[in-house]
This record gives C-alpha cells, structure tokens and sequence, in this order.
C-alpha cells in the first residue's frame, strides 16, 4: 500500500510539473494605433502567438495615452503573464508600465521606445539605422549640397532615433545644412501645412526628411499644389500608398522600408524564451532598408513592408 502511495504521490508531482511545463500564457498587447504598420506588425504577433500556444489579447490605444494606461491597467488586474507596450508617449507611459513592474508582470516593447519603467527587451526596426538611410539617400540625390529641413514628430522615441541617424548621415556632406525642423504630429493635413509654410519661410529649401509617410504624403501634396517639381522627399515607413507615388515620379523619390511582420513574430519569440528562464538581450533591432522608383519596379509589385 504504501509503495502504491508513493508510486501516486510521484505521478501526481510529474503532472504538476508538466501542467507547468504545458501553460497557455496570456500576453497582453496594447498597440499606438491600428494602421497598416500595425495591422502587419500584429499578424507577426499572432501568427508567432499561435505557434506557441500563447492566448494573445490585443487593443489598440488609438494615439490616446490614457486610453493606453487603461489597456495596460486593465491587463495587469487581468493577471497577465506579460505585456507587449508600443507606447503612444514615451514618457508618459512609463507609469503604468511601472505599475506593472510592481505586480512582477515583464513588459516588452515592440516598435517604440518607453523612456521610463523596467523594460526586459525592447524590439523594433533599427530606426537609427533608417535615418542614416534617409539621409545617404538625399544626399546623393542633391549631389552632397543644399538647405534641407526636416518633418518631425519629436514625442515618439523611435523618431528621435531616425531623426538623430539623419542628421548623422548629413553631417558628412559639409556642402547640406538643416534649416528647418517643424512638427507636424505624424499627421498628413499638419504635414501638408507645415509644407506650405516651409515654402515661404526656408525658399531655397531642397530636400526633405518626412519621419513617416503621413508626413512625407501631405508634403508632397503641399508641392503638387504648389507645382513644385524641384524639392526632394524622402519618406520613412514604405506604405502602399508612399510606393505608388514614388513609382509615379515626382518629388517623393524614396522611401525607408520596415519589416513589421518580423517585429511582431520577433516579440512573442522573445517573450516565449523570458517566460521559459532563457536570458534575453534588452534590444532587438530589426535592419531596415530602402525603396526607390528603380527597386520598386525591378520588384513588380509593392514591397513587403509597410509602416505607421
């Protein structure tokens, strides 16, 4: 009998930890927004979540930073086993990832920085990196001389990291000066007055950093109007509708790609190593690359990425 105990005592103490072994974790997503960066950097998530068996949840805050705090709070009371953060204000959040530091429930970021709170991994395009793209790019389009001004968004962290890559890339060329760096939100109408503007205050401007393609498009819309044929624009985020204007011709003439659906798989896979012990770095970066009219229809087709 007491063999028979023992014998069940063991099973039962194997099962436990197998059930352990075996758990669905539950992962908590807040997203900044739901465009067609996101709706992509999303399906990374999930498609990688499903592999894993790994019950995802995810909201979109819609830019709306208290929306983004309530997300957060309400997967913490939840009991999340881990929480995916792309901050809609890199500072602002950061006291609700904090609360969730609080509670031991690990918090990654994809996409966008937090400047506050405990972060185990951050992943996201290597935004350093694009800048310094966007920048080798419009250099060699003006020949290495010019007034060149950039549209910014300077609260996203990730833009502060493209913006610095840029003005490393143009620091090269003594012959370039930035004249200009005005914020138009990431907002197509703001980008498109910020244009207008720019034309009478900076007029021998030539080139333009557009930090993503909202701002690059209502750029080029304020020059089409204008019948501007002579100011280049470079845009960061590769969205369907940017690559059609650039294969069109005009002053849109390239783009800096992202690989969103990477982020997305990249993040559960990293989240999966944490919650099973495995040590993580505390950056993943993700390289970007470049599009331009040429590489567009040497693709046949739209690139496959796209961007916020």
């Amino acid at each position: 009998m007491k063999k028979t105990l023992l014998v069940l005592a063991l099973v039962s103490v194997a099962l436990l930890f197998s059930g352990a072994e075996k758990k669905d974790y539950y992962v908590g997503v807040t997203l900044l927004t739901r465009d067609v960066f996101y709706q992509q950097l999303e399906e990374g998530l999930k498609k990688e979540a499903e592999e894993n068996g790994i019950t995802l949840r995810v909201q979109s805050a819609e830019k709306d930073l208290n929306a983004q705090t309530a997300q957060i709070e309400n997967f913490i009371t939840q009991r999340a086993d881990a929480l995916v953060v792309c901050p809609v204000d890199s500072v602002g959040i950061g006291a609700a990832i904090e609360r969730a530091n609080k509670r031991g429930i690990p918090v990654f970021t994809a996409d966008i920085r937090s400047e506050e709170g405990k972060v185990v991994c951050h992943i996201a395009s290597n935004n350093y990196q694009g800048g310094m793209l966007a920048g080798e790019y419009l250099a060699e389009q003006l020949g290495g001389q010019g007034e060149v001004a950039i549209i910014d968004h300077p609260e996203v962290a990730s833009v502060q990291e493209r913006v610095r890559g840029f003005k490393d890339a143009i620091k090269k060329h003594k012959g370039m000066k930035i004249v200009d760096q005005p914020s138009a939100q990431g907002d197509r109408d703001r980008a498109m007055v910020v244009m207008q503007n720019m034309q009478l205050s900076h007029p021998d401007v030539k080139g333009i950093f557009a930090v993503n393609d909202n701002c690059a498009l209502g750029a080029l819309a304020a020059l089409e109007a204008a019948g501007r044929d002579d100011i280049v624009i470079i845009g960061f985020d590769a969205t369907p509708e940017a690559q059609q204007a650039i294969k069109k011709g005009g002053a849109l003439k390239a783009d800096v790609i992202q690989y969103p659906i990477v982020i997305g798989s990249t993040t559960i896979q990293t989240i999966v190593r944490h919650l099973n012990g495995q040590e993580v770095p505390i950056e993943i970066p993700i390289d970007t690359g470049i599009v331009d009219k040429k590489s567009l229809e040497e693709a046949a087709g739209p690139a496959h990425a796209t961007s916020k």
